[in-house]
């Protein structure tokens, strides 16, 4: 199985971006891992809040194949401790799919479109975070959730 991670945008701050590209590393050992930016929609201050997350939807349902797992990462989804997300990665290994995509959507959310489409949902915290902020944590939580699933030491139960 290859993971995927879809994000609206690209990161501005070169520290997040260092953390990101050093646990993207760490992710290398256990699983096939990408993160895919999709540029930001151009002239999205002409477009209505509904328009954007139109646009946005598009270019992501562009990324994604057929048999893909798509998970949103949505402020109403599921929320898992870190042993729970862990167990939710082994249930998805085992199932035999080809790749479990993930996605960050822009500043407004996702469109009816890609909520359709998805076959889950995922919260992270009920706080609000930035989208780029957002990247950081979420792919430091995959890199936990397969320590935890090689019982390795990094996450201290």
């Amino acid at each position: 199985m290859t993971i995927k991670l879809l994000a609206i945008g690209k990161t501005d701050n070169k520290n997040l971006s260092a953390l990101i590209d050093d646990y993207k590393k760490r992710l290398g050992f256990y699983i096939k891992f990408s993160l895919e930016i999709i540029p930001d929609v151009k002239n999205s201050k002409n477009l209505s809040e509904e328009q954007q997350k139109q646009k946005e939807g598009e270019l992501i349902l562009k990324k994604l194949n057929p048999t893909d797992i798509l998970v949103l990462l949505d402020e109403n989804g599921k929320q898992l401790d870190s042993v729970g997300f862990s167990q939710y990665l082994q249930k998805h290994m085992n199932s035999g799919i080809k790749q479990l995509v993930f996605v960050i959507g822009g500043p407004y959310g996702f469109s009816e479109d890609i909520y359709n489409k998805a076959n889950g949902k995922i919260s992270l915290s009920k706080m609000t975070f930035s989208h780029q902020m957002i990247r950081l944590f979420f792919i430091e939580q995959l890199y936990r959730g397969f320590t935890i699933l090689k019982n390795e030491p990094y996450h201290h139960r």
